[in-house]
């Protein structure tokens, strides 16, 4: 028997909005975004707007991620940020953690709040490729190597990058993703989103292989691996999830790539690939391929909903609780 996905017959009440009908199509892999997609551990837009306004205000210097400066970020929570890193992290959502740093990088280049750099010349050409790499984050690039930029700019933004990653990370613990993590421990499902496990366990059912992808780095002991395990899903080769697949500190990945190169290890046909996330890179990564994709977005993320139909999802979910999910994806 295979497994199909059949837009064509779910009934009128679903609610699984079509924007795109896929049709019928045979499944063989599905993948899983997790923050925001499956977990709800992580409150980390509050956590990123502040890592990003200090990436842009603080200078960073030698000491700009020093342990003194992280027990200070906290008490700044709740203050009144500018519009453009609220919408940035919002919007952001899906791309790799370090291109998101290297965003408040840049644009702290842009502000004139960085350290002299050895043999470095902010030259008006500089500075212009760099605003342009900046608005092209913004849009959802994440590769930019057609842009000629000194090494000595690169190599500083790479550094700063990974360094202002483990602060949020350290950030992201204290304000919220360890006390989270300690709950799901006790009580997952507060902490899933409404029907998650129960779907993943009826596509692990149906044969399909399940694998989780992120653009956060993924550690061998705690981070994103510790909240997978207490959010209660079985990962490795012939469980409920095959894999976790990630990005690593040293090397950006972004997600489309992480996406393209398992779907090469696997020689998996992308057709028959259901890719389900909450960001824009995973859902335009599906697209591109010809995959099937489904965002799962909550009913007030409007201008996230904009962004999804703009990229050509096919499919919009608030949460996996439809009975008519079995109907759009079943054996035949």
């Amino acid at each position: 028997m295979t497994v199909v996905l059949d837009d064509t017959s779910l009934p009128d009440d679903a609610n699984i909005e079509i924007v795109n009908p896929a049709g019928k199509r045979t499944l063989s892999h599905v993948i899983h975004d997790i923050d925001g997609t499956h977990s709800l551990i992580r409150d980390w837009i509050p956590v990123m707007c502040l890592i990003i306004d200090w990436a842009m205000t603080s200078g960073l210097d030698k000491d700009f991620d020093s342990d003194e400066n992280l027990g200070k970020l906290p008490q700044h929570a709740g203050k009144e940020l500018p519009e453009e890193i609220e919408r940035f992290c919002i919007e952001s959502a899906g791309l790799s953690s370090l291109t998101q740093m290297e965003y408040g990088i840049r644009r702290a280049v842009q502000e004139g709040n960085i350290p002299d750099i050895p043999g470095l010349i902010l030259t008006p050409d500089v500075l212009k490729n760099n605003a342009d790499v900046a608005g092209r984050i913004l849009k959802g690039e994440e590769r930019f190597d057609d842009v000629p930029e000194p090494l000595e700019l690169t190599d500083f933004i790479s550094e700063r990058a990974s360094r202002l990653f483990l602060l949020y990370e350290k950030l992201l613990d204290r304000m919220c993703r360890d006390r989270n993590t300690a709950l799901a421990l006790k009580d997952p499902e507060q902490f899933r989103v409404p029907g998650s496990l129960e779907f993943i366990t009826y596509l692990h059912f149906l044969g399909l292989k399940n694998y989780f992808v992120t653009g956060s780095v993924i550690r061998k002991q705690g981070g994103m691996t510790e909240e997978v395990q207490a959010l209660g899903f079985e990962t490795g080769p012939g469980k409920m999830v095959e894999r976790l697949i990630g990005s690593s500190l040293d090397k950006k990945r972004p997600k489309d790539e992480v996406i393209e190169n398992l779907l090469e290890e696997l020689t998996a046909d992308p057709c028959s690939v259901l890719i389900i996330g909450d960001g824009r890179r995973e859902i335009m990564a599906g697209v591109e391929m010809g995959s099937i994709t489904m965002s799962r977005l909550p009913a007030d993320a409007h201008r996230l909903r904009e962004i999804h139909i703009d990229i050509g999802t096919n499919y919009i979910v608030h949460d996996y609780t439809d009975p008519a999910l079995k109907e759009l994806i079943r054996k035949k």
